[in-house]
């Protein structure tokens, strides 16, 4: 395969270097990067070291100081000029994203315009740091609150985003007067060192002072260093439920500040009202976009029972035209897994499925031959559930569709809420009644509910998060810039009095 995309993003593909812009740059110990797409060895990063990440850690701290006294418009006009050199850069960094991730092409060119766009919605929002007057029950006195910065923000990704929610995080930290140090995943190192790369030539350009921007490389262990660290006091962490369990109860036991965007089992409710056009193009882009490895994959459809036989032909119908295969040809709907171990997930719980009495409408199983050597490629599948059986309850980072029914509205909307996720969820009806009920408090108990929209899909203006094993927190637009400042609560007194609570006096 051409790799001139990663030359042209400055890479050396023997060793892409840890490229936290700071006099170390080898550790002698790396993170080799393999594609899913055909198994090829595309380069290595150095791992941190422990010596490295305190002098990151001290760059960070020490450069703090001084981005906070750049006014925020100045901090979002560098922003602004990062989208732009991620505008240039959006064909090479778009094609290592599919390649060194597995997603399809315009998946991948998609990501790197949601860098783009959160760019944008942060040199805005660079001016909106917006407190409140309050008004003060003691004569003479102005009560207001404003917004400080927190300091260093670290930031933990996962390999399904490698670039996009590392942005959705720091792009909103920097114009809040934040430092940013990211923990991507180690399956996806190559993205990170790239648009380190892009970046670090942005703040050059501007005489920003180093440590503003930082990059840490390496396993788990990099990341409990971060989760341990008192110096950040905001961890915003997107993986597993698992994962953000340990990370929320370790930052939570130094009482720091955690952002957890965590696992989905999201669920589509099918109306006898929906338009059948609508609901399989949702349903199929929701259910095998990324091979289904998106937090927002619809897992589940909920449909009438009225409806149901004709939903699953039509489904299965579609499924036999999907392409599988090199997501860098665009003719591809479906690319790999991103490696073999979730490759034995998928196998482990389509067995568990059949255990539990699942019936499958289209048969999963793992592609052989030309142009699958990676051992990556799965057939996406579907299978036909109980709405109570525990495999319906677990996420699996897979292309595994479970089908149920359902008989009133009522009923849908308990089996959607009936599993331990909260991120996203909709419903496909022509009904007031049904929509305006699913998304009423006694509706949907998901952060994302959408009507005749599909699972997957959000936008940059809106607060991106879910509720329960979901993590609750919130990343990307609306006012999620919260999340990355601390609130202060200020009074000026400019009588000649100080006025007691309760009407204590002293008599002085």
């Amino acid at each position: 395969m051409d790799k001139q995309f990663i030359q042209r993003l400055g890479l050396q593909t023997s060793n892409a270097g840890s490229s936290t812009g700071t006099q170390f740059n080898d550790s002698q110990q790396y993170l080799d990067s393999f594609s899913p797409v055909d198994g090829q060895f595309i380069g290595r990063v150095s791992i941190t070291t422990k010596e490295e990440y305190e002098y990151i850690i001290e760059k960070a701290q020490t450069a703090f100081k001084e981005w906070i006294n750049i006014p925020a418009p100045k901090r979002g006009e560098i922003v602004r000029q990062y989208g732009e050199a991620l505008r240039k850069y959006k064909d090479p960094l778009g094609r290592l994203v599919s390649y060194e991730m597995g997603k399809s092409l315009q998946e991948g060119f998609g990501e790197v315009q949601e860098m783009i766009d959160i760019c944008d919605f942060a040199v805005g929002l660079s001016r909106q740091l917006y407190g409140l007057t309050i008004q003060s029950e003691r004569p003479s006195h102005r009560m207001f609150e404003q917004w400080h910065p927190l300091g260093i923000v670290g930031i933990i990704s996962a390999f399904n985003f490698p670039v996009a929610v590392w942005s959705w995080n720091a792009m909103l930290a920097l114009v809040c007067g934040d430092v940013v140090v990211w923990k991507p995943s180690e399956k996806t190192p190559l993205c990170s060192v790239a648009c380190q790369h892009i970046f670090q030539s942005v703040l050059k350009e501007n005489k920003v002072p180093e440590g503003v921007v930082n990059l840490i490389n390496g396993d788990y262990r990099v990341g409990e260093w971060m989760t341990n660290d008192h110096r950040i006091p905001l961890v915003s962490a997107t993986g597993s439920t698992r994962m953000g369990k340990i990370v929320g109860q370790t930052v939570a036991a130094r009482l720091g500040k955690t952002i957890l965007e965590l696992g989905g089992n999201n669920a589509i409710i099918i109306t006898p009202s929906a338009d059948m056009n609508l609901v399989l193009t949702g349903a199929l882009f929701g259910a095998v976009g990324t091979a289904g490895q998106r937090c927002t994959t619809t897992r589940r459809l909920i449909i009438h029972e009225t409806i149901y036989e004709e939903v699953k032909n039509k489904l299965a119908t579609a499924y036999a035209q999907l392409r599988i295969g090199n997501p860098l040809d665009e003719n591809n709907h479906v690319g790999p897994l991103i490696d073999r171990a979730a490759v034995d997930i998928y196998l482990a719980a389509i067995d568990r499925a059949k255990t539990e009495g699942a019936n499958f409408v289209v048969e999963g199983g793992v592609l052989q031959g030309a142009g699958y050597e990676s051992g990556c490629y799965v057939k996406p599948c579907i299978a036909e559930v109980a709405p109570n059986m525990e495999v319906v309850k677990t996420e699996t980072f897979a292309p595994i569709l479970y089908l149920m029914k359902y008989s009133n509205i009522e009923e849908a909307i308990a089996i959607q809420n009936n599993v331990p996720q909260g991120l996203s969820s909709a419903i496909m009806t022509n009904n007031l009644r049904e929509s305006e009920l699913f998304l009423s408090p006694n509706g949907s108990d998901c952060g994302i509910a959408n009507v005749n929209i599909g699972t997957s899909g959000a936008e940059i203006g809106g607060a991106f998060g879910g509720e329960k094993e979901t993590g609750g927190g919130r990343e990307s637009g609306s006012d999620a810039w919260k999340a990355y400042m601390r609130r202060q609560t200020n009074t000026i007194n400019y009588s000649t009095s100080i006025p007691l609570a309760q009407g204590i006096k002293f008599d002085l």
